[in-house]
């Protein structure tokens, strides 16, 4: 067999033909592109089986860490310093790998589109090339044996009483005959025309789903990268709560596509470094070995298995057009009615020649072989090192999600914590009603008067003491005490409101520790206080 010098298998389909094989029963098998063996299916689904546990060790991996983060939860608790830069760092890394990921996936995904495209478009090509010739076969044949058949009938009638022209239209039929022989010696080109437009319209099909299944998890990803990162920003739990869950099945997908792109990629490959041979096993019995191998290898040393064929054709055609000429110049004068018979078979030869230069062009095997090795440069080159991409895709995705699974409970543990420590804050606040921890000093809520209320009486125009009818002071809306500290020469200002309809603190919190809790203004206004203003409130504002 020739050796083909206009197609080289790329490096990496060699690289991936000479990946394990090994069945199901752990077997080493042949390498040897044959889908139809179940041993050859069985190593492609042992590829997806090895996927399927390598998503079981990382799930696994991931259990044991999180069970890790839980125990070590007390230690944390105790240390109360739960440190952020692993979390950000963790989220840097997830949010740089997702991207890189989905831009290496986006690449992927368009050139194995771009490599079945050429596939499909090159079955196309050979579909409409083979069809061509079975429709000029199917055509001329016809014309021969029906339209050629009626006017040499019709002239036999008409020459019937000169039995040279009779002799001739003899000869003429012979030659018909040598002609449609000829052409029945020809493949059968429907079949083979059937099952590439099948396999195009299929391929095409499945090519469709699949770039577009690429394109929605690509989508998904960048989803979810982008709702992880507004949830670590936003610091909302819910969020990182549901894109832990989304992260989780986003991992599956990964590794699943993972397994098929590597079980793909192989098979595949093992197509690539010897399609010829795959080629001629399948056509064994059906088309001769020898106009395979003229259509695979278009070698100008070979000879044309149709030349034969070709070349009696046209002889035949010659001849019986040099029998018309000599029927229209020597019957016609006599039998003049004879002359529309015989320009009617004069039509059906030159047309019969038209198919015939037809019929060659489009049996040569430069136009077959220019789509085989089309198909062959969009599968193993585009469409491999697509689904090569593909498969780092998934690694990238994967190594992506392990990180943002593993950051996000450390990110909720660290919001755990800071709500906590607020919690803390806010119970030891003095100014917070609910909580009045004043260790054993017990302060009467009879002797306990409004702060706020006092600094209002401040601005009253006739004297320093408290109403004696309506409402208490300290019982005066927020908005109404707002007004009326503007009104009064006062500063409604933000620190002084949440006194308002809490109490009042104690006043022995003005003494240390508790005095750096107020503001420098209200320090300001009790220690202007008059002895009579003290007298009047009280002895618990006394410091």
């Amino acid at each position: 067999m020739s050796s083909r010098v206009d197609y080289m298998a790329p490096w990496w389909t060699h690289w991936l033909h000479h990946f394990p094989h090994i069945n199901l029963q752990l077997q080493p098998v042949d390498n040897t592109f044959s889908p139809q063996r179940e041993e050859y299916q069985q190593s492609l689904v042992f590829l997806l089986c090895v996927a399927a546990a390598g998503l079981g060790v990382n799930l696994l991996a991931l259990a044991v860490y999180l069970s890790c983060l839980c125990c070590c939860k007390r230690e944390e608790e105790e240390t109360k310093k739960p440190n952020s830069c692993c979390v950000t760092w963790s989220s840097v890394t997830a949010g740089l790998l997702s991207c890189v990921a989905v831009g290496v996936g986006f690449y992927g995904n368009s050139e194995t589109n771009d490599g079945v495209y050429q596939l499909t478009y090159s079955l196309y090509n050979a579909n409409h090339t083979l069809a061509g010739v079975e429709n000029l076969v199917t055509g001329t044949m016809g014309g021969m044996q029906s339209g050629l058949k009626d006017h040499l009938s019709r002239l036999d009638e008409i020459f019937a009483a000169r039995g040279d022209f009779v002799q001739t239209l003899r000869f003429m039929q012979q030659m018909s005959d040598t002609v449609v022989k000829q052409l029945l010696g020809l493949p059968d080109w429907d079949w083979a025309s059937m099952d590439l437009a099948a396999l195009a319209d299929r391929t095409a099909f499945v090519e469709y789903y699949r770039w577009l299944t690429y394109l929605l998890i690509l989508i998904l990803d960048l989803v979810i990268c982008l709702a992880a990162c507004l949830g670590l920003a936003k610091q909302s739990r819910w969020l990182l709560t549901t894109m832990m869950v989304f992260g989780v099945f986003t991992l599956i997908l990964s590794w699943a596509s993972l397994g098929a792109d590597i079980a793909t990629a192989v098979g595949t490959s093992d197509f690539c470094v010897s399609p010829d041979k795959f080629i001629m096993n399948q056509t064994k019995g059906i088309i001769s070995s020898e106009i395979v191998h003229y259509y695979l290898y278009c070698d100008q040393t070979l000879p044309n298995p149709f030349q034969q064929s070709l070349t009696v054709f046209q002889r035949s055609l010659t001849t019986m057009q040099i029998q018309v000429q000599g029927l229209l110049q020597f019957a016609v004068p006599l039998f003049p009615s004879a002359e529309r018979d015989l320009l009617g078979i004069q039509q059906l030869l030159n047309s019969s020649e038209g198919s015939l230069h037809q019929l060659t062009a489009l049996l040569d095997c430069r136009g077959l072989n220019k789509d085989y090795l089309d198909a062959l440069m969009g599968v193993c080159y585009d469409g491999v090192e697509g689904l090569l991409y593909l498969c780092l895709f998934s690694l990238l995705a994967a190594g992506s999600f392990c990180t943002m699974l593993c950051a996000i409970p450390r990110a909720w543990r660290h919001i755990a914590n800071r709500e906590r420590d607020y919690d803390d804050i806010e119970e030891e606040d003095p100014f917070n009603a609910g909580s009045r921890r004043l260790g054993s000093q017990q302060v009467p809520q009879g002797n306990v008067h409004s702060f706020c209320s006092y600094s209002s009486s401040m601005g009253s125009e006739s004297s320093l003491q408290p109403p004696t009818t309506g409402p208490p002071v300290s019982n005066i809306p927020a908005a109404e005490y707002m007004n009326q500290t503007a009104l009064f020469g006062g500063n409604p200002r933000y620190e002084n409101v949440p006194l308002i309809g809490r109490g009042s603190p104690p006043p022995s919190l003005f003494s240390q520790p508790y005095i750096n809790y107020y503001s420098p203004s209200m320090r300001a206004t009790y220690l202007s206080m008059t002895e009579d203003q003290r007298r009047h409130f009280g002895e618990d504002f006394r410091a």
